[in-house]
């Protein structure tokens, strides 16, 4: 399998010893050439292309294509496994996915360009943009949803349009005339501004929204106002039908209990487009990401005005449970010491997220072609070990690294299952356990000792048991001792 560096990465890799020099006390203030040449940021990148190889491996993902962003920088971004298994065509970070749920980003967007040109206020009822809303209100004495509501899951409408469209193989998504025949049929849930239900109608309504204070359909203001004016030429409001099984990736069932999986026919979301129909790449979402670092610093106006999206990546709604947080259109929660502000997609064959922490400018998107595909948890195990390796490549890096390179590679201990990957990380080596769903959890670091020896050190640096690297004629490792135990190298 090649990965797929960016052409960037490759270069400022070879700088490692002299293009740190001019590094900024603050992460925020280092350019991408200097995050890239830090041992600490390249490490951490190769334990992560570690584990999300395992993550695929382990959980018998077809494809996942993964990128990382820094400013205004793809700071790396490789494809594992396929788009295709039939034809193994690789995937990559061109790769196209549905990405479902985070087509709820633009919608939000066309509706905050709508309400800063003055043709609607966030907190106008629904019913006074669409004149034929007429679900049946459950609950007249709590007031009228609002265009707020709809974009921060407060509405108290129900999570669906009446047809059941996660359902295949046939996936019924209604047409726009049936989804509005059929609101006039449904209830709401709760009363409005009371609760957070999420809801896949709500943006839908936010969709006609825009289609009706536009003017335009609503494909095409998208097109339009949003996609082609961010260059995102490889983003759709539909499913590429034409591509599909090239660079349209098929989607796969999630795993079933004979622990198999199967392609999945396409699906048109028809009425539901704004709320779950669009398809991207690791690329675009990547200038995505990096348009909204460029805005936020600028202060400017770039299809939005900044302050816009500030706006919007502000928590707006905090359920009475006080743990579920929203934005305009974003999610936005707190994992650790991370503000996460992005969305996740959940579609027939594809699982996706797009996650970033505006604070420092990073971004980190993951797509898959798996009906189980683990996206949320990869992207946020991304952000915590950048993040950390952020805050270390604030600091000047030693003048000159050993080169442990002939200590790397994949070790297993048969009969046990799983694997063991080792890379050099700064001035140690990294030691991974696969599977894990926890990256933090399952890196350990070796310090060298003396020759082929190296000591395992706990999270306090305290040393502990050595680690014994066997060397083969070759000069690579074929099995490393430890606790008398042996892994071997996986050819």
């Amino acid at each position: 399998m090649i990965t797929k560096f960016s052409l960037a990465a490759f270069t400022v890799a070879v700088l490692l010893s002299s293009s740190f020099a001019m590094a900024a006390n603050d992460a925020e203030e280092l350019t991408p050439k200097q995050v890239l040449s830090h041992p600490e940021v390249q490490g951490a990148l190769s334990a992560i292309d570690a584990w999300i190889d395992g993550v695929r491996l382990f959980d018998r993902v077809p494809g996942i294509s993964a990128g990382i962003v820094f400013d205004q920088e793809v700071l790396w971004s490789r494809g594992y496994g396929y788009s295709n298994l039939d034809t193994e065509r690789p995937a990559d970070a061109d790769t196209i996915y549905s990405i479902c749920s985070i087509s709820k980003l633009f919608t939000s967007i066309g509706i905050m360009q709508l309400r800063d040109q003055g043709e609607l206020r966030l907190s106008d009822p629904i019913g006074s943009h669409l004149e034929w809303f007429d679900i049946q209100e459950t609950f007249a004495d709590g007031g009228p949803a609002t265009i707020e509501s709809l974009l921060t899951h407060s509405s108290g409408l129900p999570r669906e349009s009446d047809f059941p469209y996660w359902n295949g193989p046939e996936f019924p998504f209604p047409t726009r005339d049936e989804m509005i025949a059929r609101l006039g049929s449904q209830e709401t849930l709760y009363p409005a501004q009371r609760h957070f239900q999420y809801s896949n109608l709500a943006l839908s309504l936010a969709g006609e929204i825009v289609q009706a204070r536009s003017g335009q359909e609503y494909q095409d203001y998208v097109d339009q106002k949003i996609l082609t004016p961010l260059g995102l030429h490889d983003t759709r409001p539909y499913y590429p039908e034409e591509l599909r099984g090239e660079q349209m990736a098929l989607g796969y069932t999630g795993i079933d209990r004979r622990r198999e999986r199967e392609p999945v026919e396409p699906f048109f979301s028809r009425g539901i487009t704004a709320a779950a129909g669009f398809t991207s790449t690791v690329n675009d979402l990547s200038s995505f990401a990096s348009w909204q670092f460029r805005l936020l610093e600028s202060g400017e106006s770039e299809v939005l005005a900044a302050n816009t999206l500030r706006e919007m990546h502000r928590v707006h709604w905090v359920d009475p449970d006080w743990e579920t947080t929203w934005g305009v259109g974003f999610s936005v929660r707190r994992v650790d010491d991370m503000t996460v502000v992005g969305h996740g997609g959940a579609c027939p064959g594809y699982i996706t997220q797009f996650a970033m922490v505006p604070d420092k400018k990073l971004a980190a998107i993951i797509l898959t072609n798996a009906g189980d595909g683990p996206a949320g948890s990869v992207a946020i195990n991304v952000l915590k070990t950048m993040v950390k390796a952020l805050a270390a490549a604030s600091k000047p890096a030693q003048d000159e690294l050993p080169d442990y390179s002939r200590y790397e590679g994949n070790f297993e201990i048969p009969p046990w299952g799983g694997e063991t990957a080792v890379r050099q990380w700064g001035d140690k080596l990294a030691v991974i356990d696969m599977p894990s769903t926890d990256l933090g959890k399952a890196v350990i670091k070796l310090r060298h000792e003396e020759g082929d020896t190296f000591v395992r050190l706990t999270k306090e640096g305290e040393p502990r048991e050595p680690w014994i690297f066997e060397i083969g004629d070759d000069d690579r490792v074929t099995r490393i001792q430890r606790h008398s135990i042996y892994l071997k190298r996986i050819e």
